[in-house]
């Protein structure tokens, strides 16, 4: 890639001192975190953030200890979510805490960066690239088992800086099973294929709609189409999320469904998708250990 991000290079397109102190501050940090994963989607409303707070939950309530970069600028939602207000702490040396949800899971948001929530962030490409590297740099994960993080849809800055930040990033595409959604998600594994990402696979939300009452499937929104699209293009199908009512009451309290007592549908197959990419994520680690010694 021609070019630099504003303030990175000199005045011949050498890389500035200060960019050289932050990659190694993003290198240290990121060699404390075992795996990355990126969730990403073609469109938005396709319950992505959902996906991300649930199966981020769903693997801290296993033990693994768990962190949340919510790289969405413009329209963060995983404190709403995960019920988190406030302001981020800064400690020593101006390194950022990340907001604590439980024990195991902590989270990093542009939301909490900001005094008004309601505020619009109005930023361009440089802004937007630098924000998403200093919440790496300067953020002390300590040392993690999953960093869960949360894309705003599309192909744009966002997904660009996060996988040329973090290259064994493992990808986790999601999507409906309607068609809309399944062409911008085509759009989006030729963008993974094209940054030669690790793509992990392939989750449809929103399957079907299980009855409460008969518990029999009703294809609302159709079922199965991310499951096709998965075996076109080879890639692992991790699972299928029904919409459930569930989960709507559990984004409206801020407790992910994963976490009520109840149990549901939801909650079931939130459960089954979070082991999966937790045993998806130690294989291609393996793999790719194989392939490279």
């Amino acid at each position: 890639m021609s070019g630099c991000s504003s303030g990175s290079c000199g005045s011949k397109g050498k890389i500035s001192a200060k960019t050289k102190i932050q990659d190694e501050m993003i290198k240290s940090t990121l060699e404390k975190i075992k795996y990355k994963l990126f969730i990403m989607s073609g469109k938005g409303g396709v319950g992505k953030s959902s996906v991300s707070v649930n199966v981020a939950a769903a693997l801290a309530a296993k033990g693994f200890k768990v962190g949340i970069l919510d790289v969405d600028i413009h329209g963060p939602s995983v404190p709403t979510l995960l019920g988190l207000s406030g302001m981020l702490d800064m400690d020593r040396g101006s390194l950022v805490v990340p907001m604590e949800y439980n024990e195991n899971l902590h989270v990093i948001s542009m939301e909490s960066l900001l005094k008004d929530p309601d505020q619009a962030v109005i930023w361009r490409g440089p802004m937007k690239t630098s924000a998403i590297r200093q919440f790496i740099s300067d953020t002390q994960w300590g040392e993690l088992d999953f960093l869960v993080i949360d894309s705003p849809p599309g192909t744009g800055d966002e997904p660009m800086t996060v996988l040329k930040t973090i290259p064994d990033a493992l990808c986790v595409v999601v999507t409906t099973p309607q068609e809309v959604s399944l062409s911008d998600v085509r759009k989006s594994i030729n963008f993974l294929q094209y940054a030669k990402a690790n793509v992990l696979g392939v989750v449809e939300n929103m399957s079907g709609l299980v009855c409460p009452h008969c518990h029999k499937d009703i294809d609302l929104f159709k079922k199965g189409g991310g499951e096709k699209l998965a075996e076109k293009y080879g890639l692992e199908f991790l699972g299928a999320i029904p919409l459930d009512p569930a989960t709507v009451v559990a984004g409206d309290i801020g407790t992910p469904v994963v976490l009520l007592e109840d149990d549901s549908f939801a909650k079931q197959a939130f459960t089954k998708l979070a082991d999966t990419i937790a045993e998806s994520a130690q294989n291609s680690l393996e793999a790719a250990s194989t392939t490279h010694a």
